[in-house]
């Protein structure tokens, strides 16, 4: 048994017709029997955020790799507590605020311009542990429970408005939960896709929008190298009538 899993992303159509790169970014690691997976979608109103975003979700991976790659180490074999979790996360959120500072001293932008949110997740087969900093959504599955959503979206106060790693409250602001039990399915994505995958009225997760994802996990040996469904997703017309933004999908499957 072990994880298998593939990470996409689309530009949407409004940044498609200003010419705007894609602001979004998704990542994962496999080590054995744990997977790390990280999902970032830069401010729209940062000028560099698609650099954030990039480097955020890089940094996260780095920082979980040199974890789990220290021979003295056990990396994630035990599970941790919710406590430990959180001071895990917020290490490595201070990892990316550091790199972030870096670069924007380095090419003299502001730091402000390479704001992003950030999902992160560590799923072994018998616990996830996961935080999330913004919008965007992270969905779990086990065989005999339903889709459960793991976070609400955190969309500030006005419209269009959450919290980024860049914002001076970040820490403060994070959202840390750990799941005991197997969840076979897990997907992250950022906020491109809420109006499709989540019922905004009760923040549940719309099952039909899932269960098909999951089908091609178990389907697809190697999702890498099967891209077509994920991709056709992203790009569909269907899709695209009914959201503008840029949209990522981080899926995986334990079996």
């Amino acid at each position: 048994m072990s994880w298998k899993a593939i990470a996409r992303s689309a530009t949407g159509t409004s940044h498609q017709e200003q010419k705007i790169p894609c602001q979004d970014c998704g990542h994962y690691r496999i080590f054995n029997d744990v997977i790390v997976g990280a999902v970032a979608d830069g401010a729209g109103s940062a000028k560099y955020s698609q650099i954030g975003s990039e480097l955020a979700v890089k940094t996260v991976i780095k920082c979980f790799a040199d974890i789990n790659e220290l021979p003295d180490k056990q990396g994630f074999s035990q599970p941790l507590s919710e406590m430990e979790a959180k001071e895990v996360f917020a290490k490595f959120v201070k990892e990316v605020i550091t790199a972030l500072t870096k670069k924007a001293d380095n090419k003299g932008y502001s730091f402000h311009d390479l704001a992003c949110t950030l999902l992160v997740f560590v799923a072994t087969p018998d616990w996830v542990a996961a935080m999330q900093i913004g919008d965007g959504f992270m969905v779990v599955h086990s065989q005999n429970s339903e889709y459960q959503l793991l976070f609400e979206p955190d969309k500030g106060e006005f419209f269009n408005e959450t919290t980024f790693v860049t914002s001076a409250n970040a820490l403060e602001e994070m959202q840390v939960q750990v799941i005991s039990g197997k969840q076979e399915f897990i997907c992250a994505s950022t906020d491109g896709l809420e109006k499709v995958a989540i019922r905004l009225s009760d923040w549940k997760p719309f099952a039909p929008f899932f269960k098909p994802f999951e089908e091609y996990l178990r389907e697809t040996d190697n999702p890498e190298d099967d891209e077509k469904y994920v991709i056709d997703f992203l790009n569909s017309e269907r899709l695209n009538s009914r959201t503008d933004d840029d949209k990522t999908l981080l899926l995986c499957l334990f079996e």
